[in-house]
């Protein structure tokens, strides 16, 4: 297998608010706007985001997963927005999008919120072997097939309680995930598990965690994957899901938009190139990152692992060549 190249970014935060009157506010916008107003402007600048995409397009990958948080405090303007930045970042085809908690903030109608984006999230369902758009927010996970890679796009993105910033992927969509996961296995394929919460709850930040990460962690273990990526805590990531067959990599971004600020890192992507071996997966991950003059992104490290191969590496994959 050639080296397949997947680019990884999150939660871009897309400013400025749009204008929005008190009708609209009143409710768990007002506190996020004025969060917004008050802090956020001042950490996520359209300009750093502008020079990430610039630089991704620049490496050329041959996929980019972004896993939300596209808006802010989900208003109808700022879905019609994210749509047409969606636009300039690549195709429906070569880009894929999963909801964050900024992108439900509030309960809101589909048509007026994420159905903006539905292309963008379109990909296979559970039981159904041709790729659909996503009709509600419960139409979750996907699957959307990269030769040998396969992208599984999860939702964690519940309307919760003013200043709780919590997700739930829930029981229904948890069995879809098993089932999934274990058919792709089957195939022998680079399983990549798109979810924007890390899969690691409570703590000290349990108003911001995801409510069911057991749970994801027992399908995890019990189905396999080969990879895992999130966002949502605005600082870089590694950790591992343990499985009787080995540890499965867990690995998240910092905020495409932000500048640093207190223990937030700056705006970092990741390039992920997936190739096959012998006997496993390799994936070298080249990290770059928004240099210090905060006018350029540069090289800021890389690491390679191995995967092992969860198949016998002589029975032949859907869509490899011989």
């Amino acid at each position: 297998m050639t080296a397949y190249t997947l680019a990884h970014f999150s939660d871009p935060h897309l400013g400025p608010l749009p204008a929005a009157g008190w009708r609209e506010l009143a409710n768990k916008r007002l506190s996020g706007f004025f969060s917004w107003t008050r802090n956020r402007v001042d950490i996520h600048k359209p300009e750093v985001l502008r020079l990430l995409v610039e630089d991704l397009k620049r490496h050329a990958p041959d996929h980019i997963a972004i896993t939300g948080d596209l808006v802010n405090i989900s208003l109808p303007a700022e879905f019609r927005a994210a749509a047409r930045w969606l636009q300039s970042v690549g195709t429906a085809d070569k880009v894929t999008v999963i909801p964050g908690n900024h992108d439900a903030y509030i309960d809101m109608p589909w048509s007026e919120s994420l159905a903006q984006w539905a292309p963008y999230m379109a990909g296979e369902r559970d039981g159904v072997d041709h790729a659909s758009e996503p009709q509600s927010s419960s139409d979750f996970p996907f699957v959307r097939h990269l030769g040998e890679i396969a992208l599984i796009g999860t939702s964690t993105a519940v309307p919760m309680p003013p200043f709780i910033a919590a997700g739930r992927l829930g029981s229904a969509q948890l069995d879809r995930l098993r089932r999934q996961l274990l058919a792709l296995g089957q195939r022998g394929l680079f399983r990549v598990v798109l979810i924007h919460h890390p899969p690691f709850g409570g703590g000290a930040y349990k108003r911001k965690s995801l409510l069911d990460a057991k749970d994801f962690q027992a399908v995890i273990a019990e189905a396999g994957a080969e990879l895992v990526l999130h966002g949502h805590t605005h600082v870089s990531g590694l950790g591992r899901i343990h499985t009787a067959k080995g540890p499965i990599p867990v690995i998240g971004v910092p905020s495409a938009s932000a500048v640093a600020a207190g223990h937030k890192d700056a705006s970092r992507y990741h390039l992920y190139r997936v190739s096959r071996q012998a006997d496993s997966w390799r994936l070298d991950v080249d990290i770059r990152g928004l240099n210090a003059a905060q006018n350029a992104f540069a090289a800021q490290g890389s690491m390679s692992m191995a995967i092992p191969l969860l198949v016998s590496p002589n029975v032949p994959v859907a869509g490899a060549a011989a």
